[in-house]
């Protein structure tokens, strides 16, 4: 997708910078008024625990972001509106002179991410923003937004990817998604996870997913038997026919089918399937399939929807079912069983003009909600093709060749860093002074990283009960800085 084509300029043609939560301007708003707006800063964006009881995390919606960032800008009615907002006295609530410093505005930061798709785990960042406080501090709100549900949508996708055995799914959760853009958001994230096509025209349209479907029940019920709307839809559509059956009597509805496929036969076509969307699918697939088979229709799939997810389909895999394609709907695009990503956006360093950078830390009774300072990096390290474990480490303190790697939550869990492993650092920079740094991947090569990045995980990493726990902590440098920092403000 060219980078004057992408989702949010044919999606949306106002400004985009409203979208955030008042506290983020009530913030600049102060920095503006103590003289501190160009103060530098350093925030993560990171998450605390795993979605879905799993093992990792798919990053998403970068490609997002990074549209979001080329195109921020202040609209005079973004202003004017602001310029309505009063405080409790009943008189405005900004001045005019900061609004007019916000239609100036132009993103001057630089912002860093790890690439779309990449397998990540709690407590490291996903996004690295740096530059004038105020800058920082507005654009929290839209990014955690956009990585959090993509992310979380993006890795519902990949551990059904990985229930499904490699079958093909098909998204169907356009009615059920939140509103228009969720729907988006959600259909794009999970092509990026492992689904395969969409019901989704629009997102079809804009991001290039195939786009797939069937029929519903009512079409079945407009006809006075559902072998004449079989044999309609049949003649309607003889190169796309995959019949619902389960209207009425589900078996029924399959000898009906063949029926229909024996005329679709005769059309110089075939029966590509038969949907099951109800009843005991173990059951009613390994039924079907022998009327399928027996009828000489060896090649016609077998479809199943209904409220599936990761663990339904694992077991129905288990019970030997004969389903082929998996349709997915609500417990996908709605991140069923996680609701939220949990994702955070942490202050790490600050510095004043001439000064050297000040470390800050977060205190929280709860060890997982205690930040970490610094300007964050991330390095994973690999042995024999497969991720061993990842660190993140200060880039002003460097990070150590050797020694150990500490969980920030858990001070016993420490891994053994060796100099011999090799190594990537993840953050890369995306967009710097208004500019996007990067060529903006296709969706399709997203949906290949992420294929990609799975095949280097254990296996023990994607299993869905008990997974195994994936090393991820501190360089020890940084974690003994944290300590530091911790006890000082603890007093």
């Amino acid at each position: 997708m060219s980078a004057t084509a992408s989702f949010l300029d044919q999606l949306y043609k106002p400004s985009l910078a409203l979208l955030t939560d008042l506290y983020q301007l009530t913030m600049a708003y102060g920095y503006w008024k103590s003289g501190a707006r160009r103060r530098e800063a350093v925030f993560h964006l990171s998450f605390r625990a795993q979605p879905f009881g799993g093992g990792f995390t798919v990053a998403c919606g970068i490609t997002r972001l990074v549209e979001y960032l080329r195109r921020f800008r202040f609209e005079a009615d973004d202003l004017d509106y602001l310029a309505t907002l009063n405080g409790a006295d009943g008189r405005p609530l900004f001045e005019r002179a900061f609004l007019d410093e916000l239609g100036r505005l132009r993103l001057s930061c630089e912002v860093s991410a790890v690439p779309e798709g990449t397998v990540v785990f709690p407590h490291e960042p996903l996004v690295r923003v740096r530059g004038p406080i105020l800058e920082c501090q507005i654009l929290e709100t839209a990014l955690v937004n956009v990585v959090n549900f993509e992310s979380l949508i993006a890795t519902k996708a990949a551990r059904l990817a990985i229930a499904t055995r490699g079958e093909p799914i098909l998204e169907f959760g356009l009615r059920r998604a939140q509103g228009f853009d969720g729907a988006l958001s959600a259909s794009w994230a999970a092509y990026v996870g492992g689904c395969s096509a969409t019901s989704n025209v629009l997102a079809g349209k804009l991001f290039g997913i195939p786009v797939r479907g069937t029929h519903a029940h009512s079409w079945v019920m407009s006809f006075e038997s559902e072998p004449a709307a079989f044999e309609a839809f049949a003649r309607a559509l003889p190169n796309n026919c995959v019949l619902l059956v389960d209207t009425y009597d589900t078996l029924d509805g399959v000898r009906n089918a063949i029926e229909a496929g024996r005329l679709l036969r005769e059309l110089g076509h075939d029966l590509l399937g038969i949907r099951l969307d109800s009843g005991d699918l173990a059951y009613l697939s390994l039924e079907a399939r022998k009327l399928l088979d027996e009828a000489g229709f060896e090649r016609s799939t077998i479809f199943a929807s209904n409220d599936l997810d990761e663990q339904t389909i694992q077991s129905l895999k288990e019970q030997g079912a004969a389903i082929a394609v998996w349709g997915v709907g609500t417990r996908l695009v709605t991140g069923h069983g996680a609701g939220a990503l949990g994702g955070v956006y942490k202050l790490g360093a600050v510095r004043d003009e001439g000064r050297e950078w000040r470390h800050v830390v977060k205190l929280s009774e709860q060890a997982a909600k205690v930040t970490t300072p610094g300007i964050q990096q991330v390095r994973r390290f690999r042995h024999g093709g497969e991720f061993v474990a990842d660190m993140v480490y200060d880039e002003l303190l460097g990070a150590s060749t050797e020694g150990w790697m500490i969980d920030p939550v858990d001070p016993v869990r420490r891994r053994r860093i060796s100099p011999a492993e090799e190594w990537q650092d993840l953050l890369v920079p995306v967009f710097r002074d208004g500019q996007v740094l990067i060529e903006t991947p296709s969706i399709h090569d997203v949906r290949t990283r992420v294929h990609d990045q799975l095949e280097h995980l254990h296996a023990g990493i994607k299993r869905f009960v008990y997974p195994h726990r994936y090393p991820a902590g501190l360089d020890h440098a940084l974690y003994d800085l944290k300590s530091e920092l911790v006890l000082k403000a603890r007093g």
